[in-house]
């Protein structure tokens, strides 16, 4: 069932898709290389040896939702977000809790599991919101551009 998202909702400046698209590029590299110092540490708990297996994928799986639903709590935005000043946040405007963050990062799995549909799902939605958006009850918005002047004070 879609969910009914406030009238304010059609106030605030809805992220680009492109820019989203660029924002996942960006966070995409990041869990590569987060997956990468937890594989180092590992194999060097293990003695060398390769390590894998449904204990390891979950502990991988495990850190990597903690990883965004820490930055979508915090502040809303990952580095990846924060490049393109974006943020994630409820539709009421607030930071995401750690539940609709976990609801946020499987269905971000699912909508990327469907040969990236959800994702493209921003190109037609009206809101420009992915399937994980709606799922989740989230949306992304663009930030304005910090005031130069404010910022030499």
């Amino acid at each position: 069932m879609a969910r009914a998202f406030p009238e304010r909702f059609d106030q605030v400046s809805q992220a680009s898709p492109v820019k989203r698209l660029a924002a996942l590029l960006y966070d995409s590299m990041l869990t590569v290389a987060l997956w990468m110092v937890i594989g180092a540490i590992a194999v060097a708990l293990n003695q060398g040896e390769a390590v894998g297996g449904p204990l390891f994928q979950s502990v991988l799986f495990i850190l990597t939702y903690l990883f965004f639903a820490y930055f979508w709590n915090r502040s809303g935005q990952t580095l990846g977000l924060l490049a393109w000043r974006l943020r994630v946040q409820s539709v009421e405007g607030e930071h995401l809790t750690y539940s609709k963050a976990l609801v946020r990062f499987l269905a971000a799995g699912l909508s990327l599991g469907c040969f990236g549909l959800g994702y493209l799902w921003m190109f037609v939605d009206r809101n420009r919101l992915s399937w994980h958006d709606r799922l989740s009850g989230s949306c992304v918005v663009q930030l304005p551009k910090a005031d130069k002047k404010a910022a030499k004070r």
